[in-house]
């Protein structure tokens, strides 16, 4: 079944935005267990999407890239951590990077789940439209938590990458990240991108719903 430009955006929207919002909130929460405050007392260890939603990064472009096609992308307001104040700074960055794409490889597993309940239940004229959500909801936190592990900074990747490198090459790989969203909007034009994440995404894709039986 060929959806519509209206059914794909009410079909997405939820996952889209639950993927955004828990991605964000994760790091601000386990930021806090690791003794940074700084994203809990601004207000963005929360479940309202209102807090992470940027207008162009949450809505604009993932509108965009539904409409021309291609690789799903966008972002949401990044959650402030002072890495500074983490109890142990290099190590736990590392615990705070993850919490993002982890709450995706959950969201994802859970949007597995519905889709698997929508084809299994007698949901009469809602289950395929739900089944079509779990499917979109599967694709768009796999896109993100690929995506969010590419080791470039400032995206999870990288942080990972700075806390598992050793001082001193961890300190010069710090030192790329003014240039970090140059090279990404690059990789992106240029389909590079797509190129290096679409087998892994697609890989996560089919091992998700294989698990599932779908």
């Amino acid at each position: 079944m060929e959806l519509t430009i209206v059914q794909k955006i009410a079909v997405y929207a939820l996952p889209v935005i639950f993927a955004i919002t828990l991605h964000e909130a994760a790091h601000g929460y386990v930021a806090k267990l690791f003794g940074d405050r700084t994203a809990y007392i601004l207000g963005r260890v929360s479940l309202n999407p209102l807090r992470h939603i940027d207008p162009i990064g949450t809505i604009l472009i993932p509108s965009l890239t539904m409409l021309f096609g291609g690789i799903l992308f966008g972002w949401a307001k990044p959650v402030p951590v002072d890495f500074g104040r983490l109890n142990n700074p290099k190590r736990d960055m590392l615990w705070v990077a993850l919490a993002g794409p982890g709450a995706n490889l959950v969201m994802a597993v859970l949007w597995a789940a519905v889709m698997k309940f929508a084809m299994a239940a007698s949901l009469g004229s809602f289950s395929e439209p739900l089944a079509f959500m779990g499917l979109a909801g599967v694709q768009i936190n796999a896109v993100l938590m690929v995506l969010n592990l590419m080791p470039i900074l400032p995206l999870d990747g990288g942080r990972i990458a700075v806390s598992l490198l050793p001082d001193r090459l961890a300190y010069r790989y710090a030192q790329l990240e003014p240039y970090g969203l140059m090279i990404l909007v690059l990789l992106l034009f240029s389909g590079a991108l797509g190129a290096i994440i679409s087998p892994l995404i697609s890989l996560t894709v089919s091992l998700l719903v294989s698990l599932f039986g779908l």
